[in-house]
């Protein structure tokens, strides 16, 4: 694990963003090998959780704007890992479904990101883990 030199500023922002650069690196390196971002894992288990969903509904479940999904969801569309399919009462609307691809391999993603969670929270205790959580949510 990379400490921090003492003499650094104790900035909680810059903190934060070397946290994140840690644990987004090492989610990174595990789905490079299936072609997905961490963003677009993140749709999938977005959609495995609940199928069916617009874009609008997932964006506000995950707390992600319209333009960044948007992009998001195209790319996975045109990647095989979602598909879209129009709603049948209202035409104007898409329904976003994981693709069959996407089921085949559901728990094998999933427990690369829990595997993930283990790795970065291994110099933990229970509670701590607990406590980090819980103080990252309060963040949001």
């Amino acid at each position: 694990m990379t400490k921090i030199p003492e003499d650094s500023p104790d900035c909680t922002v810059f903190l934060l963003g070397k946290a994140y650069q840690k644990a987004h690196g090492e989610f990174k390196k595990r789905l490079n090998p299936y072609g997905l971002t961490s963003m677009q894992h993140l749709v999938l288990e977005g959609l495995w959780y609940q199928e069916g969903v617009t874009a609008s509904e997932l964006g506000k479940r995950l707390i992600l704007d319209k333009a960044t999904l948007s992009g998001v969801l195209d790319r996975m569309v045109d990647a095989g890992w979602i598909v879209k399919k129009q709603d049948a009462e209202d035409l104007r609307v898409y329904r976003l479904f994981p693709s069959v691809r996407a089921n085949e391999m559901k728990e094998l993603l999933i427990d690369e990101r829990k595997k993930a969670n283990e790795d970065l929270l291994a110099g933990f205790t229970l509670e701590e883990q607990v406590l980090f959580k819980r103080l990252l949510r309060d963040l949001l």
